[in-house]
Formats: structure tokens, sequence, C-alpha cells
């Protein structure tokens, strides 16, 4: 039987595109993108489908970067005893010559039977011949592209707890993006951490109680008081952070995020869509109401305040705590102005 799914594989003449959680097991399988944790939980999608397909199969890791020429020959050739092998080719943008060359000429023929081989590509324009023959012969392609936008993490988060039978607020979702959101890999980390930890409802109190001290998320509350208008608290809050090791810099980008998300919201005044913007539903609604108390005259005091403070903390100016100090000043100086 497993022999049966190891050669159905048949070669079409396009690749299919899949996520990471799609994975499929297939004589040929890509995985490409520079999200390594998404990278790594495909490989291991991939390697769950091998070991229920025969839990005997036997799993070889093989490096990119140092590849030796046959090496792949090596391990695809039949066997005396006929068991199942998975390779496993990781950090292929680092591919030697070698394994470029082998790589092609093992697609280009029919897949080596009891075998499935996996390579991961991480990024990069390194062995573009090779995955274009890879893509050419048909092997599915797992897509695990980059979660930069906000958007994007929190439905990557809102999916953690879903896949786990957990339910969690939208506010608890994006109060864990505000504090996380810089490192996927950490912020996966902490969706499984309250999953583990909390009962019930997850809820932004419990985002807060495990998460709040964090640089990203007091950023975040400095920002969120400036564009209030709040002053005493907006200042309150930056020298506590200053005071206890914060750096001005993620401070600087997190008042930037919210002064742009602010601009963007005068543009659904035209008529413009969320999605136009790059921005999830739930920042359009939010942006909407921050925005009400905002003139263009007070945001654009507000950019050119921020933009400031970043050249300032960033090694034009000599004293950053002075910038971005200056710059929550302004912040607050133009609400309603």
């Amino acid at each position: 039987m497993a022999t049966a799914s190891r050669s159905s594989g048949s070669r079409s003449s396009a690749a299919r595109s899949v996520t990471w959680e799609q994975a499929p097991l297939a004589p040929v399988v890509l995985i490409q993108g520079p999200e390594g944790l998404l990278v790594d939980r495909a490989i291991e999608v991939v390697t769950a489908g091998a070991r229920e397909a025969d839990p005997q199969v036997e799993r070889t890791v093989l490096a990119g970067a140092g590849y030796q020429n046959g090496t792949l020959l090596l391990h695809t050739s039949p066997s005396l005893f006929g068991e199942a092998r998975l390779i496993v080719i990781d950090n292929a943008e680092a591919a030697t010559d070698a394994l470029i060359t082998d790589v092609v000429s093992y697609v280009g023929h029919p897949p080596a039977p009891d075998v499935w081989l996996v390579i991961a590509h991480r990024g990069g324009v390194r062995g573009k011949k090779m995955l274009d023959a890879i893509k050419a012969s048909g092997a599915p392609v797992v897509a695990c592209e980059a979660l930069k936008k906000d958007g994007d993490k929190v439905s990557f988060a809102a999916q953690e707890f879903k896949r786990a039978g957990r339910r969690a607020t939208a506010g608890a979702v994006r109060a864990l993006v505000e504090a996380l959101g810089s490192d996927v890999r950490e912020l996966a980390s902490a969706c499984q951490q309250l999953i583990g930890d909390v009962s019930g409802t997850i809820d932004e109190s419990m985002v807060e109680k495990y998460y709040g001290g964090r640089v990203e998320a007091t950023g975040f509350k400095v920002a969120d008081a400036a564009i209030a208008g709040q002053t005493a608290h907006a200042i309150s809050l930056l020298r506590h952070a200053l005071a206890t090791g914060a750096d001005p810099v993620p401070i600087v980008a997190a008042l930037a995020l919210k002064v742009r998300t602010l601009a963007k919201a005068g543009a659904l005044r035209s008529g413009r869509t969320a999605a136009d913007l790059g921005m999830a539903p739930w920042q359009a609604d939010r942006a909407r109401k921050e925005l009400a108390n905002w003139t263009p005259d007070g945001i654009a005091r507000a950019i050119q305040a921020v933009a400031q403070a970043d050249a300032e903390v960033k090694g034009q100016g000599r004293d950053p705590v002075f910038a971005v100090e200056r710059a929550v000043l302004v912040i607050c100086q133009s609400y309603g102005r």
C-alpha cells in the first residue's frame, strides 16, 4: 500500500502550489519561501505523511551547502530490501553546483521507487535552474511566503488557536500580534504557551498578563496614548519603558506604524477600501475611530515628527531619548488640531 502511494505521484505539465498545512506526500516536493517557521512545518507535515504511509521509513537530511556530487543518486538508488526512504535536502538556497546538477537530472526522469524527495529552498535566487526544473516536472510546490503584514500575522495567530480547538477573542489576537508580531516563530510559541497554560477563552487580559511587558507592546501602548492625545499618559509610558531598558528604535517604529495607519484611514474617506490599502478590516475600523479627532494638518505634523525621530534614533542625532520624547509630544499636541 505504501509503495502505491509513493509511485502514484505522476508528473504533470505544471506545478501546483499549496500551503504548508496541505504539504503532500509525493515523489518530489518543493518547499519554497523565506518564512522559516512555515518551511519547518511543511517538512514536518511531509515527514508525518511518510511515517503514516510506512512507519519504517528511513529519513535522511542533506544540507544544500555541503552537498557533494552523486550523493542524491547514492540515496535514491534501488535498495536491496526495498525500504521506504524520505530524503530531505534543506537550505537548497545555498546549493552547490553539484546539487543543482543532480536535482535537475533526477526530476527529469521517472521517480525512483520507494523514495520521497523533499527540497526546501528558503529564499533567494541561487538555484533558479533547479527550481525551474522541479516546477516543470509537475512536482507540488509548498509556498511559505513571509508574513509581513499585520493582517497576515493576525490570521496566522487566529489559525493557531483554531487548530488547537481554542477560542481567542479578536482583541487578544491583535494584542498578541502587537506584542510579538516582529518574529513569527516567537508569535507561534506564544500562541502555544497560551493554549497550554490558559483555560477557557483567551482574552486580552491573558495576553497582557503574559506579554504586556514586551518592548513591542510598550511601543504600541505609547503610540496608542499619543494618537489619543493623552500627553501625560504617553510620556509616562515612554519614560517607564526607557527606564526599564527599552530601545528608542522600536518605539519610534511603533509610532510610525500608528501614524501611517492613521494616514491610510484618511484615504478611506475617499472611497478606497481597506483591502486597497493593505489593511485588515479590524485595523480599518479602529483607525476610522481614531481619525475622528485628527485633521490633515495634524497628521502631516505627526508624520514629520516621526520621520525626524526615526533619523535621529538611527544615528543622525546625539540624543535618541530626547528625539523619541519630542516626537511623542508633537503627536500629542497635533491631536485635534
